[in-house]
Formats: C-alpha cells, sequence, structure tokens
C-alpha cells in the first residue's frame, strides 16, 4: 500500500527526491536511486498537462559534459537540459513553449550531490540559445521570490549608476511574438531577466524612463521649429501624481494633443510590462491620441536605451494576462 502525503510544498523549505514524489505522484512506488523519480533531472508530473519538477545539482557531469548551471541576484536561472536532448526533442519543444500562466515548472535546488533540495518556486521562461543543443541552454525567471527579495533587488545602487539623464534611441521593431531563442555570443553575456513583476513598483526606474521620454518629446518639438509647444509639455505623473492615467502630455507637429504612457525596463525588447486598470482604461478611451512609449534595454551605469512607439487601440497588438483579482462581498 502506498502511504499519501498531503503537505503542500514551502517555499525554501527543503525536501528530498521522495518527499517531492511522494507530493506530486503518491499513488506510485519511489525506488531510490532508480527509477524517474529517483534519478531523472527532467520530470513530467503524471496527469498534469506540461508541469514538470526540476531537480538541479550544481557542479554535475554526464559523460563529456560537465553542467554549468546557477542563479543570477534578480534570480535568473541558467540550465541545461540533458546532453542527448536537442531542438527536435519533444520535451524540449514544450519547454520552449512554455506558458506559466497555464502551467508550472517547479524547481528544487541543491548545491551538492548528496543531501536535500531546496524548493525555489516556479519557474517561466526566458529564452533559449539557438545555436546550442544537446543539451540545449535556458534561462528561467524564478517567479516566487517573496516580497522581501524582490525589494533587496530592485533598489538602485547610486554608486554604479549615474544619477544624470541619458539617452534613448528610437527603434521600428515591435516585439517578437514567435518564440526564436537568441544567439550564442547574447545567450553567455546577456542575462536579462524578466522584470515586469519588480519594475511594477520600482518608482524610480519608471521616473527615468519617463524623463528620457520628456527631454526626447522635447528636442522634437524644438527641432520642428515648435519651441512654443516644446514648453506646453506636461509631466503628468509629477504634477499629478499616478492617477491620471497617464505620464506626460504631449503635442504632435499639428499642435494636437498626445497622451504618453511610459514603461521602462533593463530587460530587452519582448519583456513584459505592467498597466493598472486605470491605464488601461484610459488607453482604451482615448485610443486615438494614446501613445505607449516602451523604453528597453536601459543600462544600468549611464541610463542610455532604446525605445519603440505605440499608438492606437493597446487590444489589438498586445495580450492581457489577468494576474490577480480583488474582491468585494456582494
Amino acid at each position: 500500500m502506498v502511504m499519501i502525503n498531503f503537505t503542500p510544498i514551502i517555499l525554501k523549505n527543503n525536501y528530498s527526491r521522495e518527499d517531492v514524489h511522494s507530493i506530486f505522484s503518491p499513488d506510485t512506488q519511489f525506488t531510490p536511486q532508480a527509477g524517474t523519480w529517483g534519478l531523472h533531472g527532467i520530470i513530467k508530473i503524471p496527469s498534469r498537462e506540461d508541469d514538470f519538477v526540476f531537480f538541479v545539482t550544481y557542479g554535475q557531469s554526464q559523460g563529456d559534459h560537465d553542467f554549468d548551471e546557477g542563479i543570477t541576484d534578480d534570480g535568473v536561472l541558467s540550465w541545461q537540459s540533458q546532453p542527448r536532448q536537442g531542438f527536435d526533442n519533444a520535451v524540449i519543444q514544450t519547454l520552449i513553449n512554455h506558458n506559466e500562466t497555464t502551467n508550472n515548472i517547479y524547481l528544487f535546488l541543491r548545491e551538492e550531490k548528496k543531501g536535500d533540495y531546496q524548493y525555489l518556486g516556479r519557474l517561466k521562461y526566458l529564452t533559449h540559445d539557438k545555436d546550442r543543443e544537446k543539451p540545449v541552454y535556458f534561462q528561467w525567471q524564478i517567479l516566487d521570490l517573496d516580497e522581501g527579495s524582490y525589494t533587496e533587488v530592485q533598489q538602485i545602487d547610486s554608486s554604479e549608476e549615474d544619477q544624470s539623464i541619458g539617452t534613448i534611441e528610437k527603434v521600428d521593431q515591435m516585439p517578437d511574438s514567435k518564440i526564436v531563442g537568441i544567439s550564442k555570443d547574447n545567450f553567455r553575456t546577456k542575462k536579462s531577466p524578466d522584470y515586469a513583476l519588480k519594475e511594477s513598483k520600482n518608482r524610480k526606474l519608471g521616473q527615468i524612463g519617463e524623463e528620457l521620454v520628456l527631454k526626447y518629446e522635447k528636442d522634437k518639438l524644438i527641432s520642428y521649429g515648435k519651441k512654443d509647444l516644446a514648453e506646453k509639455i506636461v509631466h503628468t505623473s509629477k504634477v499629478e501624481g499616478d492617477g491620471a492615467g497617464y505620464d506626460i502630455k504631449s503635442f504632435n507637429k499639428d499642435g494636437s494633443i498626445k497622451y504618453i504612457e511610459v514603461k521602462a525596463t533593463r530587460g530587452n525588447i519582448n519583456t513584459d510590462f505592467y498597466m493598472s486598470p486605470r491605464e488601461l482604461r484610459f488607453a482604451e478611451l482615448n485610443k486615438d491620441s494614446f501613445c505607449l512609449y516602451r523604453v528597453f534595454d536601459l543600462k544600468k551605469k549611464t541610463n542610455n536605451g532604446k525605445f519603440f512607439i505605440f499608438n492606437g487601440d493597446i487590444n489589438n497588438s498586445f495580450n492581457k494576462i489577468p494576474t490577480g483579482f480583488r474582491l468585494s462581498k456582494k
């Protein structure tokens, strides 16, 4: 008879492989050092479509391959598949197309070969190295960092960051809706976490993005010979706070008003971002005059970056993913 353990997993608690097995697959037999749950690093959870458990041990090797895995301060896991797995592998394709809003990958990690694993939370796919396979190199964002960890990560160290306003370069491209991976060199040198959640709470970063866009708008109108319009630009979020539903009131060349919402990130062009219900509602009601300025690749030391502009109906080009609900009694 198999004993069923109903104990839930708790963030940062330690678990043996048998403990994890008893949580996710209690109706099957566990054999130490053998079988799927006793040996494997990637385990598909039975009766759960595209849900997985990752067991990661630092410093492991398999055959001629030495695994080089680690986690950044921002909670980005660099992780490698099994050496025999290439891009045509069904599991690899499932992982590349992983959707954290509908499926879960649970990370259990230990630093040494012997001993229990620590549960670090669920994972979100960030990218993979499109130039290397067998194994395939992935980067994942740990989603379940607690609030304290986010607060510590998002603090800006003034000793490393130039406090002056930098410059931003406009690009014509929009985010890529396809999952294509990135090149080997970029994968090795650029570890871009999913900044969306912590940056939604990072007022300082938002202010830097707004100042960059404000300067861009003023310089552009002056270059058109419209200095009078440049002087009328209002940094609304600074004057009125965040309740207006947009950040900057600026002008087109013909003098018509445009309302600008700025979303800034140190991540790449495909990094998700948050909008408040009021911001989203304002964008929907004012789609003929609403502009979204997405500032990305913002460098910490120089405050230089890039940006693209989106005009029109935001619902036609962006997916809205519910992240929570506020309940009131009926």
